[in-house]
């Protein structure tokens, strides 16, 4: 069997697959043939490819020679026509792009989308949405500390004493802790809200405050997902966060629902009790963001306040960004390749069928199906 990589929109700097997976494919008794310059932004050549073992050609070559096709990214029309009847893998957003996944379908595309693949155990090395969230959470805290007009960590000179920074993370996931441990690290104080009290021992762990708001909807049944709360829950929610928000000096917020416009967590008027020179990185802004200023891809000055949208932060690290990617990607080939190198699709496997929208002419996952 064949496997296609194709060459990412220009916007995009992360690829599926580097060379040095290519012999980990091969082990598979796996073929994989790259569209020329598919992995140049990750500081991966073309001639790194060949010597692993690859084949390069130009993206009709990859379309029409491979049977497994890998894009980050959704395709375009003229691609889904040279690709009917192929299997589609990527983090294409289902719930966003739910109508593409129909027209994919229709073209009997079998497609999995990466960002459905259940939160289970034994998904975690396939799971792209935490291995792409842990690098988020890194590289937010380090645009802040570059943006922030003072120290992060507690000086004592002779000159005088510098206070620690202050930062409050809105959201625990793996971002949310991994902003933690960053902080941490660069010697700042840090106060996390989320509304799964489950998570209160492990932001301890790491050294940060916990802010408890009682009433939380039991996330425990949404597979590793937020689930959207009750409006008196978020009335205590917000009082909360206001307290927190008017003492900190940096706000890390995360807070996204698969499918949904992301929670509006802080308001104009919180943004306006900030001290002059704060810093705000929304890592939701592409759903909207977790602030009433919030614009995507964006940086918009409140009251003094610095407040960034970006949600493209693992692209900002775009070789380890790959690297981890692409290893999550060969977990899951491995559930749908069997050990002479052919395709295998077992939707007995409760991964594979949860991770697939579209197969047999037809949308296949429900959540999709319905927002179609």
């Amino acid at each position: 069997m064949i496997i296609g990589l194709l060459k990412e929109p220009a916007f995009e700097t992360r690829t599926s697959l580097l060379p040095e997976h290519v012999i980990l494919l091969k082990k598979m008794n796996v073929e994989l043939i790259i569209e020329s310059g598919a992995g140049e932004k990750a500081f991966a050549s073309d001639e790194k490819y060949k010597a692993e073992g690859a084949t390069v050609g130009n993206r009709q070559e990859v379309l029409q020679r491979a049977t497994v096709i890998l894009s980050i990214n959704t395709l375009s029309e003229s691609d889904i026509q040279s690709a009917k009847g192929k299997v589609l893998i990527g983090f294409f957003q289902a719930l966003v792009n739910a109508k593409l996944i129909s027209n994919w379908a229709q073209q009997n595309c079998v497609v999995f989308s990466m960002d459905m693949l259940p939160r289970t155990t034994r998904a975690q090395s396939m799971d792209v949405l935490s291995s792409q969230a842990n690098i988020a959470g890194y590289k937010a805290v380090l645009l802040a500390a570059n943006l922030y007009p003072k120290y992060f960590p507690m000086f004592m000179t002779a000159a005088g004493s510098i206070p620690p920074a202050k930062i409050l993370i809105l959201g625990a996931g793996v971002a949310g802790l991994q902003a933690i441990a960053t902080s941490k690290r660069l010697g700042a104080v840090i106060e996390v809200f989320d509304t799964r009290p489950a998570v209160k021992e492990e932001v301890m762990s790491l050294g940060a405050k916990f802010i408890e708001v009682e009433g939380a909807a039991d996330a425990s049944k949404a597979g590793g997902y937020a689930v959207e709360q009750s409006e008196e829950f978020q009335q205590r929610q917000k009082a909360k966060i206001a307290e927190s928000v008017a003492k900190a000096d940096i706000v890390i917020t995360t807070a996204q629902i698969p499918g949904k416009k992301a929670p509006v967590l802080i308001t104009k008027e919180m943004i306006g009790s900030m001290k002059s020179g704060s810093v705000i990185i929304d890592l939701a802004a592409v759903t909207g963001g977790n602030t009433e200023c919030t614009k995507d891809d964006e940086t918009v000055f409140v009251n003094g306040v610095m407040i960034v949208g970006n949600s493209k932060l693992p692209g900002s690290m775009p070789s380890d960004a790959s690297k981890l990617y692409g290893k999550n990607i060969l977990n899951f080939l491995q559930l749908i390749v069997n050990k002479e190198g052919q395709l295998n699709l077992n939707f007995e496997d409760d991964l594979v069928l949860g991770t697939c929208v579209a197969h047999g002419g037809a949308v296949s996952n429900d959540r999709v199906k319905s927002l179609i």
